[in-house]
């Protein structure tokens, strides 16, 4: 008796788990990136799509990364944002160095991590 209910409860453990990997990577679909009055600052508004589940499953943060992969800054996401799909988060005074003409940026989420869409985008100069 004892076997079909360890079938069972291994069973729906797997489709809970399926579930969860159903939301995807997290996709950078746009971002905008503005000069601010202090030389070599930013401000940037990043549009991100991923399929949030809930608090197990969602995308927990964008960053900004400099033409060698350093990571240049980091917006964290609070929480999950499973009914606004998809959404835009900003960050202010991001510093970015003189010589960057380009930075890339990616989005990461709890379960995968890296890997969904990620923006290369020029800086503008003033």
């Amino acid at each position: 008796m004892a076997a079909p209910r360890l079938i069972l409860a291994l069973l729906a453990g797997a489709l809970l788990s399926a579930h969860t990997a159903w939301a995807g990577l997290a996709d950078v679909l746009k971002v905008e990136i503005r000069p601010t009055a202090d030389p070599g600052y930013f401000d940037l508004d990043v549009t991100l799509r991923h399929a949030d589940t809930g608090w197990d499953h969602y995308a927990n943060r964008w960053e900004v990364l400099a033409p060698d992969g350093q990571v240049i800054a980091t917006r964290v996401l609070a929480h999950p944002h499973v009914h606004e799909q998809p959404f835009t988060r900003g960050l202010g005074r991001v510093r970015i160095p003189g010589e960057y003409t380009w930075v890339k940026v990616r989005a990461h989420d709890l379960v995968h991590g890296y890997g969904g869409r990620e923006v290369t985008l020029s800086v503008p100069r003033r």
